[in-house]
Parts: structure tokens; sequence; C-alpha cells
């Protein structure tokens, strides 16, 4: 029975994430994964598991009825993270160039600012998240192991997504020579648009 439920909450994990309903945190992804190409692969998954760990945390407090959250301004706050990370992105589309500066070897790469930044939107994304999960649970009490797979596989869905973005990126930059600064100005346009909409909608 244990093995069912996981793989049935894994299952409803990366499929809440992997389609257009769930479009706003699809567009984070977006803007997340903009300033990179593939060959950073290894920055994107860090960013990636911290937007995870963040929203994992809040998905199981408020979950478990831990915390209490307004849906409204949650909706309001999401987008709001799009157009941070947005601008963020255009503040280095400015400068001379445009990769990620390189990280101190001291620094492990989870604690560096971007990465924080994320763990920090996934608070918020994972509020998101709380009110479709507990629409499955009903009225379980203690739903360890469904909480464990649904986050499992909301994070399988998210990496999918940015591959695709990465594997994107990286056609166009490298077999049809599009300028990485243009790249990152499309994919930060197009998501800021989606994200002011959602905003003054």
């Amino acid at each position: 029975m244990s093995s069912s439920v996981f793989t049935t909450y894994l299952q409803l994990g990366f499929h809440h994430i992997f389609n257009l309903q769930a479009y706003d945190h699809l567009v984070f992804l977006l803007a997340l994964c903009a300033p990179y190409v593939l060959q950073d692969w290894r920055r994107v998954v860090a960013l990636v598991t911290s937007f995870t760990v963040g929203h994992s945390i809040t998905l199981a407090l408020a979950t478990l009825n831990v915390v209490g959250y307004s849906p409204t301004l949650i909706e309001t706050l999401i987008p709001v993270t799009i157009v941070l990370t947005c601008l963020l992105n255009l503040g280095r589309a400015g400068k001379a160039g445009t990769r990620p500066v390189e990280r101190r070897e001291a620094t492990p790469i989870i604690l560096t600012l971007p990465n924080l930044l994320a763990a920090v939107f996934g608070l918020i994304h994972g509020l998101g998240f709380s009110s479709y999960l507990r629409e499955l649970l009903g009225r379980q009490s203690r739903p360890v192991l469904e909480l464990l797979s649904f986050n499992l596989g909301v994070e399988l869905g998210q990496l999918l997504i940015v591959g695709f973005i990465l594997l994107l990126g990286f056609v166009l930059l490298r077999i049809f020579n599009v300028a990485r600064r243009d790249w990152l100005l499309v994919t930060t346009g197009a998501a800021l648009g989606i994200a002011l909409t959602l905003l003054v909608g």
C-alpha cells in the first residue's frame, strides 16, 4: 500500500508542476533559468533544489495546518517573485557580460545569493501548492509519505522543465547563433510580461 501511495503522489506532484495550469510556476522557472546556459546545469540544479527546499517547508507547514495564509495574498506574491527575478536578470543583462559571476570556492553553491533568493521565493510558492495538496489529502492528519512523494514529483517536473529550457537555449545560442544577451532579454521580457499581467489581472 505504501508503495502505491508513494507512486500516486509522486505522479500527482509531477503533473501538478508539469502542466499549463501551473503556468505561473513555469514562468518563474523560465525567469530563474534565463541567465544560464547548458554548461551551467549544475548551478541550475542547485537553484531548482533551493527553490524546492523552500516550497517543501511551507507546503508541509500549510498542509498540516501549522501556518495559515491568505490565498489572495499568495496569488499576488507569486507574480511578484517572478517580477523580482526578471529585474535581477535585466540588471545582469545591462552589464558588460551576462554570465553569472563565478562563486568563490570557499562559498558553498547552495549559499550564494541566487540560491538563497530561490529558497525564499520557494517559501511563497509552497503556500500556493498547499491548497491543491490539502484537497487531495482530505482529513489525513499525518501525511508524511504523501508530502515526501509529492515534493519529489514536483522536483522531477521542475528539473524536466529547466532541462527543456536549457536545451532550447543551447539550440538557439549554438546552432542559430543567437546572442546570449538577446536570449536573456527575450526570455526575461516574456516572463516579466506574463507576471505583470497576473498582477494587474
